[in-house]
């Protein structure tokens, strides 16, 4: 998984305090728990994504806090060290209709694929100590160009630091023709990449 080497390679991982939204499995979130991070918080939308990884830090005796919920508020929530996000980010014709239980909420992410990267986007520093980090994954079809655009807005150093090509997994190939019909894919394209964005907020941020 490209984005849990990029954890694995990041420093402020261990001994830090990081944020692991979107957990899904908890993966990542136990993967900082191994790197020996002082603490890992897990957040998710999805009642059937918390009640796995709570299971599986519960089973491996990982001290993981999960709760069900987006972004937590960092006036309650304080900063951390390390955020991590795998939010949805595949181009859907609509994604605001899913209910709560619906498996799709995990990857769909409306048209053009930021229906959640952008809010991260603009919330994500406030949740950051001076020096913290970002680590994002995405796909190249929800414009990564953009989001590093958005997270530089908000005073962040951000880069692409891993790319990997991809086959389409069912999601993709099931609506191809769909996203040749936006622009978004080439007729008869059946590779995605995804990227991994490293983002920064600056030592001297108050």
């Amino acid at each position: 998984m490209l984005l849990a080497e990029a954890v694995w390679r990041e420093p402020g991982v261990s001994g830090g305090r990081v944020l692991d939204v979107g957990t899904g499995t908890g993966a990542l979130a136990l993967l900082a728990a191994r790197r020996r991070a002082a603490e890992v918080h897990a957040v998710d939308v999805t009642p059937r994504a918390v009640a796995t990884a709570w299971l599986n830090a519960r089973l491996r005796r990982a001290p993981v806090r999960v709760r069900r919920g987006g972004l937590p508020d960092p006036a309650t929530a304080g900063r951390f060290d390390v955020v991590l996000a795998n939010p949805p980010y595949v181009p859907a014709p609509s994604s605001s209709s899913l209910p709560p239980h619906a498996r799709a909420r995990s990857w769909d992410a409306g048209p053009d694929g930021r229906a959640v990267l952008d809010d991260l986007c603009a919330r994500v520093p406030a949740l950051l100590r001076p020096g913290g980090v970002l680590l994002l994954v995405q796909s190249a079809l929800s414009g990564a160009g953009t989001t590093l655009e958005q997270l530089r807005t908000q005073g962040l150093r951000a880069e692409v630091t891993a790319r990997r090509m991809i086959p389409f997994g069912p999601v993709l190939r099931g609506r191809s023709a769909w996203l040749a019909s936006r622009g978004l894919i080439a007729p008869g394209e059946d590779k995605e990449e995804l990227v991994v964005i490293r983002a920064v907020r600056a030592v001297h941020a108050v």
